[in-house]
């Protein structure tokens, strides 16, 4: 459900088969990769902030 409340793919998209595993699972790499170089960006403006 992660991609669907990201707003990357719609509920629908799911059920009708219009997306697969291997979508889903590309989707989801993303949107951790995405939080884990947010995170980063917080920590270095939080160290460089001084």
């Amino acid at each position: 459900m992660r991609p669907v409340d990201a707003g990357l793919i719609s509920y629908t998209a799911l059920k009708d088969g219009s997306v697969d595993l291997a979508d889903i699972a590309r989707l989801n790499d993303w949107l951790d990769l995405k939080a884990d170089n947010q995170h980063r960006i917080e920590q270095w403006k939080q160290a460089n902030e001084r």
